[in-house]
């Protein structure tokens, strides 16, 4: 499944990306351009606003202020699966698809105790952000875990 995330859910737009489902975060777009693109590319639409009657046919409206409800209303409303295979394939930033790179092609992009301590590192194909596993993956883990979201 495939969302566009609109400006008041920029937090939940990055969880979505971190356990790998394909996201837009819209800032600043009128409904009818978010139809559009909703429609033109198969998303479905997450917001917070409940004045979306124009917009029912590809929307989901969460109600929960804090991120981790927000997170398992949408996976509860939509019956989304979570797959470990899938989870941290997409840049937190900007959703590009994320891809191995050598360790020594990032080695003077990161810093040094990073460089000593990792062993597998990624890229995002389209900003070209670097990651590795650090501690976030075991928090991304745990909170899923304790949502009892995870498949």
């Amino acid at each position: 499944m495939r969302f566009i995330i609109t400006k008041e859910l920029g937090k939940l737009a990055r969880w979505l990306r971190i356990i790998g489902f394909d996201t837009i975060y819209c800032k600043n777009v009128d409904s009818g351009a978010l139809i559009i693109q909703a429609l033109r590319d198969d998303r479905t639409i997450v917001t917070r606003c409940k004045n979306t009657h124009h917009l029912e046919r590809c929307t989901v409206v969460v109600n929960s202020n804090r991120l981790s409800y927000q997170l398992k209303e949408l996976i509860e409303q939509l019956n989304l699966q979570i797959d470990e295979k899938t989870m941290f394939t997409r840049c937190t930033l900007c959703n590009g698809v994320l891809g191995s790179v050598n360790k020594e092609e990032v080695k003077e992009k990161i810093p040094q105790h990073v460089y000593g301590s990792q062993g597998k590192f990624t890229r995002c194909s389209d900003c070209h952000k670097i990651y590795w596993q650090g501690s976030h993956w075991g928090n991304v883990n745990e909170v899923i875990t304790k949502l009892s979201i995870q498949n």
